[in-house]
């Protein structure tokens, strides 16, 4: 697991609680390993140096739609392209991840919009890895959650999640609440299985 340790004086001040959660799943055994970072390139430097093939990534930080950020910095499909400084990086943590692997972003809103299908789809086909993330501002309960396998396209609204604005140029996203779609805690370890996409038609 790997989460933003920058957000001590700002942003939400919640690197204390991304830390003490990341314990937390290590006490119950649900991570192997966690490590705070300041950086994307430290990020995937560190998964790209793990010793055995990794079967899951959470990653826990801020995100909007269609991206999740460390700091200043955005991770989006962009990072994808073969001209992006992380695409070498990126093909590093490949390597390492093991068949049927998953990735799951456990940040705000990051599988949002059409932006964010696009995100994930292009990040689970890159990747050969099942990719998750949720389309709602997330905190203690954490909803719109969804899954992609390589090869499967999104099967939820584009606006799910949208509170402002439109799916195409959203300003404010919906708080997470226990009755919204798709919804788990914090406490949650595990993505449903039913909740990753079936796919169009």
């Amino acid at each position: 697991m790997v989460y933003d340790r920058t957000c001590v004086r700002t942003r939400g001040h919640l690197t204390p609680f991304w830390a003490s959660g990341s314990m937390l799943y290590r006490g119950l055994g649900r991570i192997d390993a966690t490590h705070g970072v300041s950086s994307w390139d430290e990020a995937f430097a560190w998964l790209a140096a793990r010793p055995t093939p990794i079967t899951e990534v959470q990653y826990w930080g801020h995100g909007t739609w269609g991206g999740a950020w460390i700091a200043a910095e955005r991770f989006d499909a962009d990072a994808l392209s073969p001209a992006s400084r992380w695409r070498a990086p990126l093909d590093a943590v490949r390597e390492r991840l093991a068949p049927d692997a998953l990735v799951w972003f456990r940040t705000c809103e990051t599988l949002g919009t059409p932006r964010g299908i696009d995100f994930g789809e292009r990040l689970a086909d890159f990747l050969a890895a099942r990719v998750a993330g949720h389309t709602y501002v997330i905190g203690f309960h954490q909803s719109g959650l969804h899954g992609l396998a390589p090869g499967i396209r999104a099967d939820w609204a584009p606006d799910e999640g949208v509170a402002e604005g439109t799916a195409e140029a959203p300003t404010r996203a919906k708080s997470s609440r226990p009755w919204a779609p798709r919804t788990i805690t914090c406490l949650h370890g595990q993505v449903p299985a039913a909740w990753f996409s079936r796919g169009l038609g």
